[in-house]
C-alpha cells in the first residue's frame, strides 16, 4: 500500500508539474476574446454601456468592486470604505497605498475626487452622470475621500463599484471635456497597449497593479465584431479562443457542454431587453392608452422561441428573475395578446389607425434586426399600427434615443450591480438614462424610499409597487431575460468566471491549461 501510495503521489506530482510547466510556457501567449459589444468611449465620463464598461473594469480601478457572484462590493483601490453615522448620507473611503498610474504618479484622493466631479460636470449624453444623481459633493485630502450625498442612498457603494467610479489620472484627463485619442491612464489589472475602434483592444498585464484580485492574468486581445454572424465565423475559423456576448441564437441553442474540442458555459443572467416608448407630447406614443394597446399585442413567447431559439426567457417585469423585487406585473396587466382590447384603447384615445411610429435598434447587437422584424410583424398583423423600422450604428443609436428622436427603441440592459435599484432610476426614474420622457411621482418616491434600507431584502415591497405603476403606464415593454454563454477552446480555462450578474468582465480569470 505504501508503494502504491508513493507511485500515486509521484504520478500526481508529475501530472501537476507538467501542467504547471505548460502554463508557464504560455504565460506570454495572448488569449484572444471575441465579442459583438461595442466601446462607445475610452473615457469613463463618456460611456454607460456594457461594452465600454467591460473594458473599463480591466484597465481602470474603482474604489470598490465585486467578487465573482458577490452581492456586496468589496475594497479595490480603497483599503476600506463605509458610511459615516446612520443617515446614509456620508460615505468615506481610505485609499490603498502605492497605487501608481502609467506615468508613475501615485494615486491620491485628489484623483478620486477629480474623477467623480468630471463625470458630473461633463454630463455626457451617453455617459454615466445620471447614475450619480444622489452625489452632492466630494472631498479629497491625502488618502481620504469623503462623499456627501443629497439624500440617503444605501446603494451608493454599488454605484462606486461600477464603471462610473473609474479613477483616472487627473493630470491626463480634461476637467470639462472628454479625452480624445486611444490612450488610457488607469491602475487596473491591465494596461491598454493598443486600440483600434470597433476592431481590437490589446491588453498587457499591469505589473504594478494592487487591488482586490491579488494579481493579473495573461495578455489578452479583445476583438470586436460587427454582428453575431461575424463573431461566429471568427470562432469557427479559430481566430478567437473565447467567444461571448454574443453568438447567433441558432449557434447558442445548439451548444452542448459535452461537445468535443471546446468548453461551453451556460448560466443564468440578469441581462434584460425592453422596448422603450417615447412618452413626450411630440411622439405618437405619448398617450398612455396607445402604449397599453402596444402591450396587449406583444407575443414574448414567440419572440423567444423563433428569433432567439429558446436562448432567452420571456420577461413580464421590469426587474428580472433572480433579483429582489421580481414580479410578473406585465403578465398580470396584459395576460394574453388581445387585439380587441388594443383597438378599444385606441378608439378611446381618439387616434386614427393604423398608428404610425418609428422603431430603432442597434446594428450588430445580437439578433436586433430579426427581433425588430418580428415585433413589427406582430404589431402590424393587428391592423392597428404601422412600424417604420431602422437600424443604427451603436453610438449613433445611443445619441438618437438620448435626444428623443425615436418613438420606440429596443435596448438590452446589463445590470450595473446586483440590486433592483439598477433597474429603477436608470430605466424609469425621472431623467432616466433611457430618456423616454417618463415622469411618475409615485415611481420616483418609491426609488428614493428604497434607498433608505441598508438591508436590501427590505426593498421588495417598494419595487413590487413600482412595477405595478410601470405596467399601468407602459413607458417600456419588457421583452426577455438572457442566459449567459461563454465558449472557449479546450486550451483555455477560467471561462466560467468571465462574467456573471455583478457587471464585471473578468479577463484576468482566463488562462492557458
Amino acid at each position: 500500500m505504501r508503494i502504491l501510495t508513493l507511485l500515486l503521489v509521484l504520478a500526481t506530482v508529475g501530472v501537476g508539474g507538467w501542467q504547471l510547466l505548460r502554463s508557464q510556457e504560455n504565460n506570454g501567449r495572448t488569449i484572444t476574446v471575441g465579442t459583438t459589444d461595442a466601446v462607445t468611449s475610452l473615457d469613463p465620463a463618456g460611456a454607460y454601456d456594457a461594452g465600454s464598461w467591460a473594458l473599463f473594469g480591466n484597465v481602470f480601478q474603482s474604489l470598490l468592486t465585486f467578487e465573482p457572484g458577490g452581492a456586496s462590493p468589496v475594497p479595490d483601490a480603497a483599503k476600506s470604505c463605509g458610511f459615516v453615522g446612520s443617515g446614509l448620507r456620508t460615505y468615506r473611503c481610505e485609499l490603498r497605498d502605492g497605487l501608481t498610474f502609467p506615468s508613475g504618479r501615485t494615486m491620491t484622493a485628489e484623483d478620486v475626487k477629480y474623477s467623480f466631479d468630471r463625470v458630473k460636470k461633463i454630463n455626457s449624453e451617453v455617459g454615466p452622470a445620471s447614475l450619480l444623481s444622489t452625489l452632492g459633493s466630494v472631498d479629497g485630502a491625502g488618502m481620504t475621500v469623503t462623499f456627501h450625498l443629497s439624500s440617503p442612498d444605501a446603494t451608493f457603494p454599488f454605484k462606486v463599484a461600477t464603471g462610473a467610479g473609474s479613477i483616472v489620472d487627473h493630470t491626463r484627463y480634461p476637467e470639462d471635456a472628454l479625452r480624445t485619442g486611444t490612450q488610457v491612464d488607469g491602475t487596473g489589472p491591465y494596461d491598454l497597449t493598443a486600440y483600434t475602434k470597433d476592431k481590437t483592444a490589446v491588453l498587457a498585464p499591469n505589473g504594478t497593479y494592487k487591488g482586490a484580485i491579488g494579481g493579473t492574468g495573461r495578455p489578452v486581445e479583445l476583438r470586436y465584431y460587427a454582428d453575431a454572424d461575424a463573431l461566429d465565423k471568427a470562432w469557427k475559423a479559430e481566430q478567437v479562443a473565447v467567444a461571448t456576448r454574443t453568438l447567433p441564437p441558432k449557434v447558442l441553442s445548439g451548444l452542448n457542454p459535452s461537445d468535443p474540442g471546446r468548453r461551453v458555459f451556460e448560466s443564468d443572467s440578469s441581462e434584460t431587453r425592453n422596448l422603450y416608448l417615447n412618452t413626450r407630447a411630440s411622439s405618437p406614443l405619448h398617450d398612455v392608452r396607445v402604449r397599453r394597446a402596444l402591450a396587449w399585442l406583444i407575443n414574448r413567447e414567440r419572440l423567444a422561441s423563433t428569433v432567439y431559439d429558446g436562448t432567452v426567457e420571456p420577461l413580464y417585469s421590469l426587474i428580472p428573475a433572480g433579483i429582489t423585487g421580481h414580479t410578473t406585473s406585465f403578465f398580470d396587466a396584459y395576460p394574453a395578446q388581445d387585439a380587441k382590447r388594443a383597438r378599444a384603447l385606441l378608439t378611446e384615445a381618439g387616434v386614427s389607425v393604423p398608428v404610425r411610429f418609428t422603431y430603432g435598434y442597434g446594428k450588430g447587437r445580437g439578433a436586433g434586426a430579426e427581433e425588430a422584424a418580428e415585433v413589427k410583424r406582430q404589431l402590424e398583423a393587428s391592423g392597428l399600427f404601422q412600424v417604420d423600422v431602422k437600424g443604427y450604428e451603436w453610438t449613433g443609436f445611443q445619441k438618437r434615443w438620448a435626444k428623443g428622436k425615436l418613438d420606440a427603441y429596443a435596448v438590452g440592459w446589463v445590470a450595473d450591480y446586483p440590486d433592483p435599484d439598477t433597474f429603477g432610476a436608470p430605466l424609469v426614474g425621472t431623467g432616466s438614462t433611457m430618456n423616454t420622457g417618463y415622469r411618475n411621482k409615485v415611481v420616483d418616491h418609491l426609488i428614493l424610499d428604497s434607498r433608505q434600507y441598508a438591508d436590501r431584502s427590505r426593498v421588495a415591497q417598494d419595487f413590487h409597487t413600482l412595477q405595478t405603476e410601470v405596467a399601468n403606464d407602459a413607458p417600456l415593454i419588457p421583452l426577455w431575460q438572457r442566459k449567459e454563454y461563454v465558449v472557449s477552446s479546450e486550451a483555455i480555462g477560467g471561462g466560467q468566471y468571465l462574467t456573471d450578474g455583478t457587471g464585471i468582465f473578468r479577463l484576468w480569470t482566463l488562462g492557458w491549461i
